[in-house]
């Protein structure tokens, strides 16, 4: 029997936003009934209780603002031509590849799905760099998600090596003869063939005298770890075309991501109806009433506040001494005494613009930036420090917030279900399809998207966090005085392309090396 989920999306009122406001307030005004449980151990606390509403008066206006002002006019409009084109020049004139090669080159990646796509490109162009045959990558088991997921469980391996056939070789496997180079055959002993010390950063001349020697002496090199372990700077022009080659065109996700990533997209722009029901088993997403339903538009919020993220910020989300001691206790189990931000008070860290935005300041900056309730909002996360507690305030101020698991059913994301890869891949692709982009910190995702998405010219929104760390600790600011430093702070912060510095990433940053000026 087909499986049918309904979706109602019904306006809310001023009252219903009193009462969800209230809800909010409840442990404020009721101190008494929570500190009955005072007895109970930081993380049990944690599980149950409600993080308290940080910027209480911004909150309430925000709240009770009405989607019938209307949204400013050129909130939604995509951006003007800027003058750039991807330029990653053709494979026309590019010499064809030497007919021997210097033998194979190993990598091995760690962090998460970001940071391994980055590693994936540097790995390619250290590969041209030394006239190697690449392996597939080997991707770890990363030690916060514990996702195992390969390189092939994640990318189109075929469009991958058929997209680069021209400008690297590359196997998906070791032949017979080299079979004993594996993960394992490393971590036991000290291995000739191992590159374990490779500098952040490495030029192409690092390269050349310490790994080519031993790819010549042994026909294979093994670099781990490898991650950040190629220079931004003074390498060839087409070194760099081939890093973007990779990162925008050879790295596509597989198929039933792709298929997945198209279906929520899909229900994002034509969402159901109070009498038209979302049927989640069809990932086609097609209907007979899309074709005279007009799409709609939505925002991508990319929310990276799960414990990790936290925990090395050493900022304070208002979770008061249960919510400081738990991550305080995290943070030197993980990373001992070596969190940088621990040395600063709450105060400097957000006057710097160092602070993860929780989803309550997230939710206000784009309320201040004029979306409204009616706005249709997918959230990009993982795990969420707090749960639906926290996430609570932002679905208060946008009720059509949608998420993989509000748009898709369970058998659908069953392929995805627990791998923490796999779910990153799809909130990129959604990303990248989105209307407008915007993440509530900086970090791999946020840098990816934020390069990607200036490839193609499409609207992205970059938190002035600094501005908005000083403006949350401002606790008498209006929402009128708080929305126009907004907007003033934000006007050049939504997609216009900026070239990339020395030192910077070309992932980040893909002009000029991979644009040109039309």
């Amino acid at each position: 029997m087909e499986k049918m989920m309904r979706f109602q999306y019904k306006p809310v009122r001023r009252q219903e936003a009193i009462v969800g406001l209230f809800v909010l307030l409840f442990p404020v005004l009721l101190p008494c009934f929570f500190a009955s449980f005072s007895h109970a151990s930081p993380s049990t606390f944690l599980e149950w209780s409600v993080p308290k509403p940080r910027h209480l008066q911004l909150l309430s206006s925000a709240l009770q603002r009405e989607s019938s002002d209307g949204e400013p006019t050129d909130l939604w409009a995509p951006l003007a031509d800027q003058g750039w084109r991807p330029c990653l020049g053709g494979s026309v004139n590019a010499p064809p590849l030497p007919q021997k090669s210097e033998g194979y080159l190993q990598v091995f990646l760690d962090g998460g799905l970001n940071q391994q796509r980055m590693g994936i490109c540097d790995a390619v162009a250290v590969a041209k760099i030394l006239n190697a045959t690449l392996v597939i990558p080997y991707l770890e088991v990363n030690p916060v998600w514990q996702d195992s997921s390969s390189f092939m469980d994640i990318f189109d391996v075929d469009h991958f090596i058929n997209v680069l056939k021209d400008d690297i070789s590359i196997v998906k496997e070791l032949p017979d003869d080299f079979s004993w180079s594996t993960r394992e055959y490393y971590a036991t002993a000290i291995r000739p063939t191992r590159i374990k010390r490779a500098p952040v950063h490495a030029s192409a001349n690092w390269y050349l005298e310490n790994v080519l020697p031993v790819l010549q002496s042994n026909g294979i090199a093994a670099i781990s770890p490898f991650s950040h372990r190629l220079s931004f700077n003074n390498l060839p022009s087409e070194i760099q075309k081939l890093r973007c080659k990779v990162n925008f065109k050879a790295l596509v996700f597989v198929p039933h991501i792709r298929a997945l990533g198209d279906a929520l997209v899909h229900r994002l722009r034509y969402p159901p109806t109070e009498s038209q029901p979302l049927i989640t088993d069809d990932l086609t997403g097609t209907t007979d009433r899309n074709v005279k339903q007009m799409p709609q538009k939505f925002v991508v919020v990319h929310l990276r506040f799960d414990k990790d993220m936290a925990a090395h910020s050493a900022c304070d989300f208002g979770g008061g001494k249960a919510e400081k001691l738990a991550l305080a206790k995290y943070r030197q189990r993980i990373w001992g005494g070596r969190v940088l931000n621990s040395q600063f008070t709450d105060e400097e860290l957000r006057s710097q613009g160092r602070c993860p935005l929780t989803p309550e300041e997230i939710g206000l900056l784009l309320a201040a930036l004029g979306f409204d309730n009616s706005t249709r909002l997918y959230l990009a996360s993982h795990k969420v420090y707090g749960g639906e507690a926290r996430i609570s305030t932002l679905r208060d101020q946008f009720p059509k917030m949608e998420s993989k698991k509000s748009l898709a059913s369970s058998e659908e994301r069953v392929l995805i279900k627990g791998k923490a890869s796999l779910l990153a891949a799809v909130d990129y692709y959604v990303g990248m399809h989105s209307d407008i982009f915007v993440s509530a910190s900086p970090g791999n995702m946020h840098n990816a998207l934020v390069g990607h998405r200036t490839f193609e010219n499409l609207k992205t929104i970059r938190p002035n966090m600094p501005l908005l760390g000083q403006l949350f600790l401002n606790k008498n600011i209006t929402w009128l005085e708080f929305r126009q430093a907004v907007v003033e702070g934000h006007q050049n912060r939504q997609g216009q392309l900026r070239l990339r510095k020395p030192k910077q990433s070309i992932y980040t940053y893909p002009a000029p090396d991979c644009m040109c000026q039309a």
